[in-house]
């Protein structure tokens, strides 16, 4: 996914913008409901999608570790909600870019998984992760303009709701061992920027 937006960064550079405003999601805007999973692969620069991308493989690595499916299925919850309430709750026709949607729901899912789960390895995450990326919660607040805390609110809200939504490890019993095994099926404003 890291490497798709890097390459759809090369090429939205190339043609001045034109990704961004085909493929970036457009508040209030019915035209292109798809553009709600499309939205966090988009950034409005390279500056942009460096300050994402760090992140974004570090917190998305440790959603990864409980498997493939569970990482689709957060993205996708996440995605969904970050989406849906950038749409509702930006200003009507403001286009939004960027992966922080995803970054701030891998962030609330780490750390709502660490409780729900309460094994080791989770809760060593979840403390690991709010040492090194605790700040960031504060970016779920209006603080700058061109800068979406609507994707960062509603991305949060979407981590918290996949890691209650998805099943504890054991209660998947059958599909597989330990932290990364396979699951069953069912498993798994101007320009703002996230």
């Amino acid at each position: 996914m890291a490497a798709a937006m890097w390459v759809f960064e090369i090429v939205d550079t190339a043609a001045q913008g034109a990704l961004d405003q085909s493929f970036g999601l457009r508040a209030w805007s019915t035209d292109a409901p798809w553009t709600v999973v499309t939205a966090p692969f988009m950034h409005s620069n390279f500056g942009h999608l460096i300050s994402n991308s760090v992140p974004f493989l570090v917190l998305g690595g440790l959603v990864a570790l409980s498997g493939l499916s569970r990482f689709i299925w957060t993205t996708v919850i996440v995605a969904a909600v970050s989406g849906i309430g950038v749409w509702f709750f930006s200003l009507p026709d403001s286009l939004t870019v960027g992966a922080s949607g995803l970054i701030f729901g891998y962030f609330g899912y780490t750390v709502l998984r660490g409780i729900i789960e309460r094994k080791t390895v989770d809760i060593v995450i979840m403390i690991c992760v709010v040492i090194f990326y605790g700040t960031m919660i504060w970016g779920v607040v209006p603080q700058q303009d061109g800068i979406s805390w609507q994707a960062h609110l509603f991305g949060f809200l979407g981590g918290l709701l996949a890691a209650y939504m998805l099943p504890k490890r054991s209660e998947r019993s059958g599909y597989g061992t330990g932290y990364g095994g396979g699951y069953g099926p069912g498993y798994g404003y101007g320009a703002q920027r996230l």
